[in-house]
């Protein structure tokens, strides 16, 4: 039935179902059930309770209004998705009793594929485009336990928190992006309880893995497009340039070897680019033309820690300072200790938490930081890119 399967191999679903309503209103009422909470489940209720989150019935919904969800729809890279989505459930022999959703990273559902009659029960639910589907709003659910654990979750009946969630299943899995890890949102099939297949977390896993590889995909396609498009303008460039799209994503090279990506161009702002030094950024017709302001190769940057810690590049009058987060800044530090060798991302947690639990929160922050200043920090492992230069001192 797969690694997270909530029916243990060779359970009745029916009677498991039942037994697990039993088993919640036995926690729940402080007694002793017959089948005790899988530990996911376990971990999830106490977050609810610690919330205050009401067991019996359920809790006060939150959503964002409907021209919010339209804004979210099209900042989602899922949006290229989402039909493809839709056929993978289409292609089940049988549909009318599935719902495919799909959130964004906090959770806000914001598409939903399925029958009219199954979408008219979800309603009941408060489960509509817009709703916050996040532990804290609705207690534990496939989709905001995917969420707080970071990992896929199948759910059925009696393991929801709220007593009115019983009568459905629910399966999902986080998408990340495949460019940056970066989460994006979450995969969600649901329905009736006693409906529930033991295809359906194979199903959840197919839409992921072809939800990234789609996105990876349309990734490259537009790296193709931007590469023809801008090929006479590159071909003129005399000495080393990138041509790269508005993400900083490199879509051709020329007398440099780069990373993947350097921080997002903005016009009239000045980039810190490993191997090229100080450069200004071109806007071209699609993407940008990054050459270097002067002769220097070298990147030069000055941290200054503090409350607020700052950040400078240092070029002369091309240089550029920004404010950065106290965990951005610990994480330079560290890198700089590191040196060439670098860090692992478990290393790294260990530097910034004690222990190398937090990998999920160690590659968000990384990913973070390399939006901002892009190549300047390398990975695999983590370190501070060659030609980079950081000095610290304390405010």
């Amino acid at each position: 039935m797969g690694v997270y399967s909530s029916v243990p191999p060779g359970a009745n679903l029916p009677t498991h179902a039942r037994d697990l309503v039993r088993m919640h209103e036995a926690v729940i009422g402080g007694g002793s059930p017959r089948v005790r909470p899988r530990p996911l489940v376990s971990r999830s209720w106490s977050r609810a309770l610690s919330l205050g989150l009401a067991a019996d019935g359920m809790n006060t919904r939150g959503s964002v209004p409907l021209d919010e969800v339209g804004r979210r729809r099209r900042a989602s890279p899922l949006r290229h998705v989402i039909d493809d989505l839709g056929q993978v459930l289409g292609a089940k022999s049988d549909t009318a009793n599935m719902l495919l959703v799909v959130t964004d990273a906090d959770g806000v559902i914001l598409w939903r594929v399925g029958s009219s009659a199954i979408r008219r029960r979800a309603d009941t639910l408060g489960f509509v485009e817009g709703a916050d589907w996040t532990e804290a709003r609705v207690g534990t659910n496939a989709i905001g336990t995917a969420l707080a654990e970071a990992a896929p979750v199948e759910l059925l009946a009696g393991e929801h928190f709220e007593q009115g969630q019983h009568p459905w299943y629910c399966t999902a899995s986080p998408v990340h992006d495949p460019r940056t890890g970066e989460l994006l949102g979450v995969i969600d099939v649901s329905g009736p309880a006693l409906t529930l297949h033991p295809a359906i977390g194979a199903l959840v896993e197919t839409g992921r893995r072809l939800a990234e590889s789609e996105l990876w995909r349309h990734h490259q396609q537009g790296l193709d497009r931007l590469r023809k498009a801008a090929e006479p303008v590159v071909a003129g460039t005399g000495g080393p340039a990138l041509l790269v799209d508005d993400d900083g994503w490199v879509a051709h090279a020329a007398g440099i070897v780069p990373g993947q990506r350097i921080a997002a161009p903005a016009e009239g702002q000045v980039l810190a680019v490993p191997g090229l030094g100080a450069c200004l950024p071109e806007r071209l017709a699609e993407g940008w033309l990054v050459r270097p302001a002067d002769t220097a190769r070298q990147v030069r940057l000055d941290l200054e820690l503090g409350h607020a810690p700052v950040l400078r590049m240092l070029a002369g009058e091309t240089g550029w300072v920004r404010t950065v987060t106290p965990r951005h800044a610990e994480i330079l530090v560290h890198l700089r200790t590191a040196g060439p060798a670098g860090l692992s991302a478990e290393a790294l947690s260990r530097a910034l938490y004690g222990d190398a639990e937090h990998l999920v929160t160690v590659r968000a922050e990384v990913s973070r930081l390399r939006r901002m200043l892009g190549a300047i920090v390398d990975t695999r492992p983590y370190r501070l890119a060659t030609g980079v230069s950081l000095s610290v001192h304390k405010g």
